[in-house]
């Protein structure tokens, strides 16, 4: 009898982890922990739109293999312990197969620092980061479909000092994503033969700038890369014009420029200079963005605008609705890691994202941008 409840019990344990792996009542559940309140809400809320629509798309044709996908989305207010604690409750309620557009470096550190993915055994697909410390991670669950912070900062860098700019500032949020995307940034500005004239923080989830517009201006830099989210990166550069600091300023990917326009306007939003991770979502030269376009008409998402996030999120769905293809009928959480993996070099529609098992930084592509005096990104 002992034997038998111990069998039973084992069982039990078996098919519990089955039914958290597989797709079940005629649908794949796909989960996401994101911002969507708070000065984040702007960046989680277009991921994830982004995300939506393409599995609309991918719904209205049939799903795959047959099952449709649902996307269960949770507001972790961009603070990393409810990132953990949203995760888990999701893993437990809604047993997703996979989890989609996480925003922020130093919430998805917690969630590989708490072993979050490993133990469940989940892939992660599409943060909204690119800081130098998940990309060599190495975890086996991590996929990351936009380049590296290192990047970003790199072409930035490279571009202003063969123009002859030497005498670089810089603004970061005191936190893992502005820590590590100022080490980057610090090893470029040597690298190019430049100097850090000046650099100055603000707290995470704050727009308290005033000290480093201050100590930056005082400096008088040529050029001022901002670390920075959208709402400090347009309360920074805000502050600073009016505190006559005539500098460039170049702001990475996180900032998103149609949010600086509303909060400042056009005519103190010119010039502003920003890095992208993804194509023009303005341009129908791009396959993918004619795609991600057509289905914005077709399906009509409410309260987003069609900007770089949504491109961003709609890139990562349709990169891991691939990967669900290649896992083929009834997939499990092992099946879909694997899949990722042997992704090769697919071909989204002129981006190309790649994987391998050794490699889980699937695009580098970096495009850079500025706002005209019409509010509207030049290349």
């Amino acid at each position: 009898m002992k034997l038998i409840s111990l069998l039973g019990q084992a069982v039990a344990v078996l098919l519990l982890g089955l039914g958290a792996a597989i797709a079940g009542n005629g649908e794949i559940v796909i989960g996401q922990v994101a911002a969507f309140s708070g000065p984040l809400a702007p960046t989680g809320n277009h991921m994830r739109a982004g995300a939506q629509l393409h599995f609309d798309a991918v719904n209205a044709s049939g799903g795959v293999h047959g099952v449709t996908i649902r996307l269960v989305a949770k507001d972790d207010g961009y603070k990393s312990e409810e990132t953990v604690r949203l995760a888990r409750s999701l893993l437990k309620e809604s047993q997703p197969l996979a989890f989609i557009g996480f925003v922020g470096t130093g919430n998805v550190e917690a969630m590989l620092d708490q072993k979050v993915l490993g133990e469940a055994g989940i892939p992660l697909i599409a943060v909204r980061s690119g800081a130098s410390s998940l990309v060599r991670s190495g975890d086996p669950y991590l996929f990351m479909t936009r380049a590296s912070y290192a990047e970003e900062v790199e072409k930035i860098v490279e571009q202003y000092a063969t123009t002859g700019f030497k005498r670089f500032a810089i603004l970061f949020q005191n936190d893992a994503f502005g820590l590590d995307a100022l080490a980057s940034t610090e090893r470029a500005i040597t690298k190019a033969s430049g100097s850090l004239v000046a650099k100055g923080s603000y707290e995470k989830n704050t727009t308290d700038v005033a000290a480093a517009v201050k100590s930056i201006a005082a400096a008088k830099p040529q050029a001022v890369i901002m670390l920075a989210n959208t709402a400090a990166s347009a309360e920074f550069l805000k502050q600073s014009r009016a505190a006559g600091n005539l500098a460039q300023y170049v702001a990475l990917s996180v900032t998103d420029a149609a949010q600086v326009v509303k909060r400042l306007g056009a005519d103190q939003a010119e010039g502003l200079v920003l890095t992208q991770v993804v194509p023009d979502p303005n341009s129908r030269a791009v396959p993918l963005i004619r795609e991600v376009q057509d289905n914005f008409a077709k399906f009509a998402p409410r309260d987003v605008t069609l900007n770089h996030t949504f491109v961003e999120g709609y890139l990562g769905a349709k990169v891991l609705t691939e990967a669900l293809r290649r896992a083929g009928p009834n997939p499990t959480r092992k099946k879909l890691r694997d899949a990722l993996e042997a992704l090769g070099s697919y071909d989204t529609g002129g981006v190309v994202v790649s994987f391998s098992a050794r490699q889980h930084v699937g695009s580098h592509f970096v495009d850079i941008t500025i706002l005209n005096r019409s509010g509207k990104l030049l290349r």
